[in-house]
């Protein structure tokens, strides 16, 4: 007989594997064990030496196939003389759960996996379940549920909705749901002029001064106003330097680090562009020359309310007795990747704690999401 587990031990176990990103640290070969026995077929889809896991319950090509994703990987506990318990204890005290990864997020992944294993052993689905757990979330994200969807595809296997179990809540379970994320984009801008002593401008060519003016025009006013589920887009300067110890030299090299989180009024490739042009115009006035770097973290996307979102939202208002709103606030998540492949949502945990020494989550918060997990699948299937 399938043994069913309980989200909050399976939480427990998982943090007690030292899983710090991209080390798998045991997490995948427990969950592997757990899948497995309730029918699941798993595979690991490793790449670059990142670990990840493919599990599907029900056959290939159903006609309705629900998909869970998550991350087993989770950030260094730092100082661990300051945490009360050790960060990989997994400890259970006052009904709390201690150690690194219990928010953010075994607590999510343990939920979804208890959800869909007591789903296919209590009243089996007409349908596929796929959950898709990969180790590089915290870490560079190149092979991790990237690496997962490109086997997907290749493989022919498909989820047709998918929820991210990344925490969404503020402060109270049923605050929050995200059906969308901003793009996020950090441009390297290098300003090169000619070197020269302050007392002569005129033989230098200041590259600080271009920098700046660039760096004004680009802050001068908003990238927008905010669209239908969108905040305005937002551009930091993040760093600025030109490294030069003296005080009467003009420098020839300086360097300005720029971060966008931008909404689907943008794209990145239109703001690379914008920069660009407002660099080009900049230097043909003071013949100071730009180089920039571009890399894009994810596009802006967005899961419009509909069918899918409204079974979601009516599960956690039911459960939790708040109208959670419809948001896309936040930083970036896997769920830019999954955007491409098909519906996607996040639904998760409270987020205190993410990231923090003495990470905790309470027990029964982590039962109560494994519960709504549940109820989502069975609404789904019914």
């Amino acid at each position: 007989m399938t043994h069913i587990p309980d989200a909050a031990a399976l939480t427990a176990q998982l943090i007690r594997c030292p899983s710090v990103t991209p080390e798998e640290g045991g997490a995948l070969v427990l969950l592997t064990e757990v899948l497995a026995e309730a029918g699941f077929e798993c595979q690991r889809i490793d790449r670059n030496g990142t670990p990840n896991l493919f599990a599907r319950w029900g056959a290939k090509g159903a006609e309705r196939t629900f998909g869970f994703n998550g991350h087993t990987d989770v950030v260094p506990p730092g100082d661990v003389a300051a945490w009360t318990h050790p960060p990989f204890s997994g400890h259970e005290a006052d009904g709390l759960i201690w150690g690194r990864g219990a928010t953010d997020m075994k607590s999510g992944v343990a939920a979804f996996v208890a959800a869909a294993v007591a789903l296919v052993t209590e009243n089996p689905p007409d349908g596929a379940i796929i959950l898709t757990i990969t180790g590089d979330e915290e870490g560079p994200s190149r092979d991790g549920t990237r690496a997962l969807l490109d086997w997907m595809a290749a493989a022919g296997e498909r989820m047709d909705v998918c929820i991210v179990g990344e925490p969404s809540n503020p402060d109270r379970m049923g605050e929050m749901i995200k059906i969308g994320r901003r793009g996020s984009m950090t441009l390297q801008i290098a300003a090169r002029g000619i070197q020269g002593h302050a007392a002569y401008p005129h033989r230098a060519r200041n590259p600080l001064h271009a920098l700046v003016a660039l760096l004004n025009d680009l802050t001068a006013r908003p990238l927008d106003n905010g669209t239908e589920h969108f905040d305005p887009s937002g551009l930091q300067v993040t760093t600025v330097d030109c490294g030069n110890p003296a005080s009467n030299v003009i420098p020839a090299l300086a360097r300005a680090t720029v971060n966008i989180r931008f909404n689907d009024a943008h794209s990145s490739e239109s703001l690379d562009r914008m920069i660009r042009d407002k660099a080009a115009a900049i230097a043909e006035a003071t013949g100071v020359s730009f180089e920039i770097e571009t890399e894009v973290s994810g596009e802006s996307f967005l899961t419009r309310p509909g069918p899918f979102v409204d079974l979601v939202r009516g599960v956690v208002q039911q459960a939790t007795g708040l109208d959670p709103v419809l948001s896309t606030s936040g930083g970036t998540s896997d769920a830019r990747f999954v955007k491409d492949h098909c519906p996607v949502l996040e639904f998760g945990l409270v987020g205190h704690f993410m990231h923090q020494v003495d990470e905790r989550v309470p027990a029964d918060q982590v039962r109560q999401l494994a519960a709504i997990y549940r109820t989502i699948l069975e609404r789904y299937f019914a």
